[in-house]
C-alpha cells in the first residue's frame, strides 16, 4: 500500500509492535516490590507505560524516599529476559500490517537497543526493520519530548510532516504531536482511548485498521 503524503510510518514498539506491556507491568511490580516501594498495576499503567528510565527512576526514588545507584535496573534485567522469553508475542494484527505496507517503516522507542533487539527477534519482526531501529538511547531526551521521533525522520532524511507515528501510549503521542508529526494511538492494550485523545491523533483499536487509517491521513 503506497501513502501518497506519508513518506516514513515510525512504530514505538512495546505495545505497538510486541505485545509486552502486560508482561512488564507485572515484572514491574516485582521488581518495585523487592525494592520495597508498592506501586499498584493500575498505577504502573498510568504512570510508566511508555515513559523513559529517567522517569521511571525518578518515580521509584521519590517513592522510597532515596536515591537508587547508577545502572540499579541492571539486576533485575534477568525477570523481563526470562518472562519475554517465555510469553513475548507480537502485536495481534501486526505482523498482516507489516507484510503490506510499503511506505518507509523504522522503529523508534524508549527501550534500549539491546531491548528493542530482542523483542524483535524474540518475534519474528527482525526483517522489517534492518538498520531503521532508533532508541531514546540516541537522543538527550526520550518521550514525551520529540527528539527521538526527530532524531529517527532526519536520519532517514523525511520531513516531519511526511511521518506518521504508531503509539500506544500518552507520552508516545505527546512526542509525536511536539514532533510535528501525525499520530495514531493505539488503544487495543492497556492504555485506555481517552488518554490517547488530542490533536492530530486518530486512535484505533484494532491494528489491522491501520493501512486503511493511514490511507484515509494520507490524502
Amino acid at each position: 500500500m503506497t501513502l501518497s503524503s506519508l513518506d516514513l510510518v515510525i512504530f514505538d514498539c512495546d505495545g505497538v509492535l510486541v505485545d509486552s506491556e502486560k508482561i512488564c507491568v507485572k515484572v514491574d511490580a516485582l521488581i518495585m516490590a523487592d525494592l520495597g516501594c508498592t506501586f499498584t498495576e493500575a498505577e504502573i499503567i498510568e504512570r510508566f507505560v511508555g515513559s523513559s528510565t529517567e522517569v521511571y527512576t525518578a518515580a521509584v526514588e521519590e517513592r522510597l524516599g532515596r536515591r537508587l545507584e547508577k545502572d540499579w535496573q541492571h539486576r533485575y534485567e534477568h525477570l523481563y529476559d526470562a518472562a519475554f522469553e517465555a510469553e513475548l508475542a507480537p502485536v495481534d494484527g501486526i505482523a498482516e500490517v507489516l507484510n503490506h505496507l510499503t511506505t518507509g517503516i523504522c522503529v523508534a522507542s524508549n527501550g534500549g537497543h539491546t531491548g528493542i533487539r530482542r523483542s524483535l527477534e524474540i518475534t519474528g519482526l527482525t526483517h522489517h526493520f534492518e538498520n531503521r531501529v532508533f532508541s531514546a538511547d540516541d537522543v538527550r531526551r526520550g518521550k514525551p519530548a520529540p527528539d527521538l521521533f526527530q532524531h529517527a525522520a532526519r536520519s532517514l532524511g523525511v520531513r516531519p510532516e511526511r511521518c506518521a507515528v504508531i503509539e500506544d501510549s500518552a507520552y508516545g503521542v505527546q512526542a509525536a504531536r511536539a514532533a510535528g508529526m501525525r499520530a495514531f494511538g493505539y488503544c487495543g492494550g492497556l492504555t485506555p482511548a481517552a488518554r490517547l485523545e488530542g490533536p492530530g491523533t486518530v486512535v484505533f483499536d484494532d491494528m489491522r485498521d491501520l493501512p486503511a487509517l493511514l490511507a484515509t491521513a494520507a490524502h
